[in-house]
């Protein structure tokens, strides 16, 4: 059989170059499309227009529909990924500047990991993982803490807890995904969670009196062109990258896009956004980023080794 050939360098360059700036850059266009638009509503609209696009498009190239099951699964995951995770995420945006709420988020494989030895004991806690793990909560220790020491204002408590829950919640969607039935196309898949999540969000945001009041009219042009681009390169054109580069690439070097994403997130809302960037920012960002990195490059040792069970993935998008 002939060997499959290699893509152009060119597309994988570029590829990478939007997983790591689009997503990194999604943090401040959240930041400014909450400003003006009451934040579960916001989200709710991303994702119900990009789960919508992703479906049909899916249809349109002759896909089935999910089953029934598959779209219970997508439901229930839509609630722990959509409706907490990211309706938290876009509410704490509100509170919280867009480049620290990047690096509170990269925190998710911290606690999938934990997740991992405490409830599935599918890895075991070695001392480098356990002191990843510390490192990483020392990380959000030092951006929630209210010493004055850092010449920087700490981030608001409030923000910092829906930020720490959204992530929770997250990894606990990662963990589950594993057991769930879901459509084995993954865009197919992402579609209809994020069909599943747009539609969810929209009603939590109906719940929470957020359409009440609400002028369309009185929404700025800036404020439309950041949903917009949520929609269109966050959720649509980078999700469709990541599902290339997972096709050619190692898991290894695409999962690269966790440790850049909040990097470019601080820039941009350092440079961009005028938001702080102090010894507060700079050593939380250090130690949340070093956390991850040995977490992720950690190889699973089990602690009733088990054949190999390919897993499903999750992307920020």
């Amino acid at each position: 059989m002939e060997a499959t050939p290699r893509p152009h360098r060119w597309k994988t360059v570029l590829a990478f170059a939007i997983i790591y700036l689009v997503w990194g850059s999604t943090f401040l266009a959240i930041r400014v499309g909450v400003r003006e638009v009451p934040p579960f509503l916001l989200a709710g609209m991303r994702f119900f227009v990009a789960g919508l696009v992703l479906y049909a498009w899916m249809l349109a190239r002759g896909t089935a529909s999910p089953t029934l099951r598959e779209w219970s699964a997508a439901s229930f995951l839509a609630v722990l990924i959509f409706v907490l995770d990211y309706g938290l995420l876009f509410w704490a945006e509100k509170r919280v500047p867009s480049g620290i709420a990047a690096v509170m988020m990269a925190t998710i494989p911290v606690f999938i990991t934990i997740a991992d030895i405490l409830l599935l004991r599918t890895q075991r806690l070695t001392a480098r993982l356990a002191i990843a793990l510390l490192v990483g909560i020392g990380g959000v220790a030092v951006l929630v803490s209210r010493s004055t020491g850092f010449g920087e204002g700490p981030i608001d408590t409030a923000g910092a807890i829906a930020l720490v829950v959204a992530a929770i919640s997250w990894s606990l969607a990662a963990v589950l995904t594993r057991k769930m039935t879901l459509p084995e196309s993954k865009v197919m898949s992402s579609g209809a969670q994020m069909l599943a999540g747009g539609i969810l969000l929209t009603l939590t945001a109906a719940m929470l009196g957020e359409t009440r009041g609400f002028d369309v009219r009185a929404v700025s042009v800036g404020a439309w062109l950041a949903l917009a681009y949520l929609i269109v390169a966050g959720s649509i054109i980078a999700f469709t990258a990541y599902v290339w580069l997972i096709h050619h690439e190692s898991p290894t070097k695409v999962g690269t896009y966790a440790y850049v994403n909040p990097v470019v997130a601080v820039l941009l809302g350092y440079f961009l956004g005028g938001e702080a960037l102090g010894a507060r920012t700079v050593l939380g960002t250090l130690l949340v980023l070093v956390s991850v990195i040995v977490i992720t490059t950690t190889p699973k040792r089990g602690v009733n080794p088990k054949p190999p069970v390919k897993e499903p993935e999750l992307s920020k998008s």
